[in-house]
């Protein structure tokens, strides 16, 4: 390890990224599927080809009339922000220091992890389409200005800043579905609940490989890595979606409301938030890192300290009471 380090000047993130590829290629097995042994949302959806179509269909808007409104709208933001998968492979393609060759370890893992995300959105917008629940043109509105309006997320273009933001979205993103598929349970509605807790278990993978991801490049820069990590917990990390909004309205509006609906909820809360925090310092061992630079070790004892802050603030928040009317919801 020792060796190892002085190899790699610090902070010299090309030469990090081309000691990462190697594990990227060869790792990549371990978090993703062969594509004929995924589910698919055929497997999930009423089959248009079998006599028991009609019925199919009738029984899944039965289950899902019985959904809360706020449940309701906390799946369509959800389905809004996985069918902006686009935009995020297009930002992960920008990642400087990495190598861009179609073969090289980075860009084969992006087409990967896309296809393998392109199938949550796919499923989730034709069950939401077949609800009869959902204003299906108003969706689909939000969902282009969000691909339109893009993604500010304070990454920038560092590798070492995406990655330990991915690791937290992933992360966050199986909180949320998972969450989804109990409430929607409890509201016998088994097959969204299905839909809901597969999708969860991609989200949980694709963690793993983006906090792989940065503990290989802990063992080798990690004090530029902690200077990052700390970077982006000052900023907050915002959800991908945060500019959404529905037709007519400014950029962010929607998204607010989504988010005090999933707050109503429990599907995601400031508590998670912090619980994400203190997964990534468990997993990257944060506290007991040692030979950091000075700066690394200023990040460090920021971030230890980070989680008791952090919820201690959670403890103040007010859950938000005011029930929004959204445009994407059937009256």
């Amino acid at each position: 390890m020792q060796a190892l380090t002085q190899q790699i000047p610090e902070g010299s993130r090309k030469e990090v990224m081309a000691y990462l590829e190697p594990f990227m290629l060869n790792e990549m097995s371990e978090y993703l599927k062969p594509v004929e042994e995924m589910w698919q949302p055929a497997d999930l959806l009423p089959d248009a080809s079998r006599d028991t179509f009609f019925n199919e269909i009738k029984d899944l808007q039965e289950s899902a009339r019985e959904l809360s409104y706020d449940l309701v709208a906390v799946l369509i933001g959800d389905t809004i922000t996985e069918e902006a998968l686009p935009t995020y492979e297009s930002w992960l393609t920008m990642v400087e220091n990495v190598n861009k060759n179609e073969q090289g370890g980075w860009m084969k893992w992006v087409r990967a992890w896309t296809a393998e995300e392109n199938r949550h959105g796919d499923l989730l917008n034709k069950y939401l389409y077949l609800s009869g629940r959902v204003n299906m043109r108003e969706m689909e509105i939000s969902t282009q200005y969000l691909l339109q309006d893009g993604i500010e997320i304070g990454t920038g273009n560092d590798p070492y800043r995406n990655f330990i933001y991915t690791s937290f979205q992933e992360l966050a993103t199986n909180v949320s579905h998972r969450r989804v598929a109990g409430l929607a349970k409890k509201d016998g509605d088994k097959l969204l609940a299905k839909m809901c807790g597969v999708i969860a278990s991609d989200e949980a993978r694709h963690a793993k490989a983006y906090m792989s991801f940065i503990s290989k490049a802990m063992e080798v820069d990690a004090s530029e890595v902690m200077v990052a990590f700390e970077d982006m917990m000052r900023k907050k990390i915002v959800m991908p979606a945060h500019l959404l909004r529905e037709s007519g309205e400014p950029q962010g509006e929607a998204f607010t409301h989504f988010s005090d609906a999933a707050q109503r909820l429990g599907v995601y809360t400031a508590i998670d938030y912090v619980d994400i925090l203190k997964e990534l310092l468990r997993e990257w061992n944060v506290e007991s890192i040692k030979e950091l630079n000075e700066a690394g070790e200023r990040a460090r004892d920021y971030l230890v300290r980070l989680p008791d802050r952090l919820l201690r603030l959670a403890d103040r928040m007010k859950m938000p009471e005011q029930h929004y009317r959204f445009k994407w919801i059937h009256a």
